[in-house]
């Protein structure tokens, strides 16, 4: 009877477990899934119980990788470095570290999902102990295959079980994600249905020139902006988290590639950049990034008709500037009758308030001997009517 009832409660069990995946967009897993694909290791920050676990759980069963739990915080410092084993000859052959068996497992299949679970609960000594691995994958005298992705969770020491801040060396290692749950998923989640982790699919065609605009986002960047190169923050809490280096700009670099090459969204890109090298500098160079997919002021000017402006209105309010700039610059009457019809091709596809500025300085521009073009007259009305309103706005 007892029996029985245990094979219904499995019975039971089993039906609960059974649940379906389905295409859904979700930023998180998006991004988490890119920067495993670029082989970089991933640390998720959450509060307990939001599906850190589960998510990655989800990811290894739909890349169809083995799933490798270590539980960081009930380990020793050993079981990362390796444990020494004495020979027969250790003056002459030395003593090796033997690795744990979760270790030889994952290099016996050659591939798989190290999961490094609880790392903000590891003490100082598992922290440095797990330097080698997380950067160099070493376990040991063990070297894990390139077919292992590294992935942890952390909780924030506020809500962490006797929590330690990460470590500097540590915390430079990782794309830092910060892991909140959706409404919606959860619910469709617990109804049976869960998002359907893929890897990103990178257009062959794309990876060489993706390599170059990687390289040249960052590079640029850091050749204006040297003190960005390397920043170790302050305040110890701060340390724990992303922050600009020479390796996490490399990792930076690496997640634009990828990023570029897969075509994937602005929202995925501004969370891996800014896990890489942290808010302010992560978002200097999507600042970067945006200014390079700017149109040429000269290649405007040189033909006005053919000319394509940016929908977003900071950056056509950047490329108007740039153009009434060169004209500045080097002064001509057939480049100042140019920037006026770029002008008014702004007034016509975009907000009239972005015109106003650069129409008043480019009139200032004009040489007496200039013929004032048509296409100002057409922009007046729209100037005026900007400024009326700014004028009652500022009422």
């Amino acid at each position: 009877m007892t029996a029985a009832r245990l094979d219904a409660a499995a019975n039971l069990l089993a039906l609960l477990g059974n649940t379906t995946t389905e295409p859904r967009s979700d930023i998180q897993l998006e991004a988490l899934t890119l920067a495993v694909s670029a082989d970089l290791p991933v640390l998720l920050w959450g509060e307990p119980g939001i599906g850190k676990t589960a998510a990655l759980t989800q990811l290894a069963d739909a890349l169809d990788l083995p799933l490798t739990t270590v539980i960081a915080s009930v380990h020793e410092p050993s079981d990362f470095a390796g444990l020494p084993v004495v020979g027969d000859d250790p003056a002459t052959q030395g003593v090796p570290m033997a690795p744990p068996d979760w270790a030889v497992r994952l290099v016996r299949a050659g591939h798989g999902l190290l999961f490094l679970d609880e790392l903000s609960t590891a003490p100082p000594a598992v922290q440095a102990a797990l330097l080698r691995v997380v950067l160099e994958r070493r376990i040991g005298a063990l070297q894990l295959p390139p077919g292992v992705r590294i992935v942890a969770a952390a909780n924030p020491r506020s809500s962490a079980a006797d929590g330690w801040e990460l470590s500097p060396p540590l915390a430079n290692r990782f794309v830092h994600l910060q892991w909140r749950y959706d409404h919606d998923v959860v619910v469709r989640g617990l109804g049976g249905t869960w998002p359907l982790a893929t890897l990103p699919l990178l257009d062959s065609g794309r990876l060489t020139d993706a390599v170059a605009f990687a390289r040249r986002a960052v590079c640029e960047l850091l050749a204006v902006r040297p003190n960005l190169v390397h920043q170790l923050p302050k305040s110890e809490a701060r340390r724990g988290g992303p922050w600009p280096s020479p390796r996490s700009w490399e990792m930076a670099l690496r997640l634009i590639a990828f990023a570029t090459a897969a075509g994937a969204s602005r929202e995925v890109l501004s969370m891996l950049v800014r896990g890489a090298v942290g808010d302010g500098p992560g978002l200097e160079l999507l600042a970067n990034l945006d200014r390079m997919d700017l149109p040429d002021p000269e290649t405007l000017l040189a033909d006005p008709a053919s000319a394509v402006l940016p929908d977003r209105g900071d950056l056509r309010q950047v490329v108007l500037d740039g153009v009434v700039e060169a004209v500045r610059k080097r002064p001509d009457e057939a480049r100042w009758n140019a920037a006026w019809s770029v002008l008014v091709l702004a007034l016509e596809t975009g907000a009239p308030d972005l015109v106003v500025v650069p129409a008043s300085t480019l009139a200032a521009l004009r040489r007496d001997d200039w013929l004032v073009p048509a296409e100002i007259e057409r922009l007046a009305e729209a100037v005026g009517v900007a400024r009326h309103a700014d004028r009652v706005g500022a009422r």
